[in-house]
């Protein structure tokens, strides 16, 4: 790419001291190395072992920390104090972004459909949260990514087990209508949705969960997603939507379920998806055509359109 001088200097931000950590430093790893091969003067920045006004020496930064501290608006308020641009979300639609009960009280607001949740904790009455939502359960840290903390939830006596287990990531708990059905993902670019993935562990897995993101080789991903051509614009429409509701921007992704009567629910948004051989929004992006080098230069372009923060 002859133009990459256009960048400057840029930070690629990676592994910072969230749960997500190892994951952020693969991810960050990649991208490193996709804008090197594109041309892009670029450096691996760790917030973790430098001091972050360090980054006011940097044209520009592309954002790869994941979870808490990078994906939270912490890091972007940064870079905005420090007048750096930088990639995806701005500061408030990450801070929305990362808390999943703020996220699902805007697409409540704005009449989008979202599972129904209690915010649970070691005092809370689980009788009344099963005859609330039923069982099975998903019970999740509030704050955290990658499905870190998370249990499915199938005996009334494992909820109070699994709740703890949660409290050790996050101080805020919550418990949420366990959805039967197909998992879908929809990953976006420059703001518009990409072809959507479905989504298939292995059967001796739950759910989606940390090990079947990173580490296991049998996740089916179909793409074509196996939803017909107006399902399909039916999901991106109104996952378009829920993204523009939580004020997220540029890239990231939305995962979203179908029921088994055919409706869709939203479950979360990413601000700051993965970028690992395994990761959902780079496989998105190739079956529109880009390279996952080509990807990485599509994302650091919006921060010179100005349409970040």
């Amino acid at each position: 790419m002859s133009n990459a001088s256009k960048f400057g200097k840029v930070a690629v931000l990676l592994g910072g001291k969230s749960a997500e950590r190892e994951v952020s430093l693969d991810s960050g790893k990649a991208v490193l190395e996709a804008l090197l091969r594109s041309g892009v003067n670029a450096e691996a920045f760790d917030p973790q072992e430098r001091s972050v006004t360090e980054l006011v020496n940097y044209d520009r930064a592309f954002i790869v920390l994941h979870g808490r501290g990078g994906e939270d608006g912490q890091i972007q308020g940064v870079l905005e104090w420090l007048n750096v641009p930088y990639t995806g979300t701005g500061v408030q639609g990450s801070a929305i972004g990362m808390d999943k009960v703020k996220t699902k009280q805007i697409w409540q607001g704005s009449e989008l459909p979202t599972a129904p949740y209690r915010i649970v904790s070691q005092e809370t009455d689980l009788n009344e949260v099963i005859a609330a939502l039923g069982l099975p359960l998903i019970i999740k840290p509030v704050h955290e990514g990658s499905s870190v903390g998370m249990s499915k939830v199938e005996r009334a006596e494992d909820l109070a087990g699994a709740i703890a287990k949660a409290v050790q990531h996050d101080a805020v708990v919550m418990a949420e209508q366990w959805i039967t059905g197909r998992e879908f993902t929809i990953s976006f670019l420059n703001g518009q949705p990409l072809p959507v993935i479905r989504l298939q562990p292995p059967a001796d897995v739950a759910f989606y969960d940390y090990e079947a993101k990173y580490n296991r080789n049998d996740v089916e991903y179909g793409i074509p997603c196996g939803l017909t051509e107006a399902e399909e614009q039916k999901l991106q429409a109104l996952c378009l939507r829920a993204f523009q509701a939580v004020g997220a921007s540029g890239w990231g992704r939305i995962d979203a379920m179908q029921d088994e009567q055919g409706n869709f629910w939203l479950l979360e948004v990413n601000t700051v998806p993965g970028m690992t051989s395994h990761s959902l929004v780079p496989k998105a992006a190739n079956a529109v055509g880009y390279s996952f080098d080509e990807l990485c230069v599509a994302i650091l372009e919006q921060t010179l359109a100005g349409d970040t923060q």
